[in-house]
């Protein structure tokens, strides 16, 4: 088989860009974690600060309770917001590598089939059997990675779901407490 350069420095190249893709998305995500994190940060000072000043105005034991209980229905909703939005941004940076997944295997699997075939065209006679093999070798990853997708989208699906009870279920203990 012949030592083509010009393909040599366009597969690096298009490795180097995929990995600096999957980068950039990581990198988004953290970045929309930290914002979260911060603001979640920032919120719960303030709350805080303000439970407090309510607390330091109370005049009987029944004040306390009363706002310690109008404290808590907030705090409740402000949590689930925040894992609602974890999840948001799980699933969309999950979503983002998928597609960069996919892209790069397709790219993958063209390249490994383009290069079998060349291959298998300049090969010495009797070695149709080991590139049959090769040939099955890929049929199988290909299935591999099919089933693999199918598992993280019901996996996906299934925490979907989850986070959707979850946050039924915290409504209505929250309404059963006003």
């Amino acid at each position: 088989m012949n030592f083509n350069a010009e393909q040599f420095t366009a597969a690096n190249k298009a490795t180097v860009d995929s990995l600096l893709a999957v980068s950039n998305t990581a990198l988004a995500s953290a970045e929309r974690i930290l914002a979260l994190n911060m603001d979640i940060a920032r919120s719960a000072i303030e709350d805080s600060a303000s439970g407090a000043k309510a607390l330091l105005h109370a005049k009987d034991v029944n004040d306390v309770v009363s706002i310690q209980a109008a404290l808590t229905q907030p705090a409740i909703e402000k949590a689930l917001d925040y894992t609602r939005s974890i999840y948001e941004v799980a699933a969309r940076s999950q979503e983002e590598m998928s597609k960069l997944l996919e892209a790069q295997f397709g790219s993958f699997q063209k390249s490994a089939e383009k290069m079998l075939e060349q291959a298998n065209k300049s090969a010495p006679k009797g070695s149709e059997s080991a590139f049959a093999a090769i040939q099955s070798a890929i049929t199988a990853a290909n299935a591999a990675y099919g089933n693999m997708n199918v598992v993280a989208k019901q996996f996906a699906d299934a925490a979907q779901g989850n986070l959707a009870t979850a946050t039924k279920a915290a409504a209505a203990t929250t309404k059963r407490a006003r």
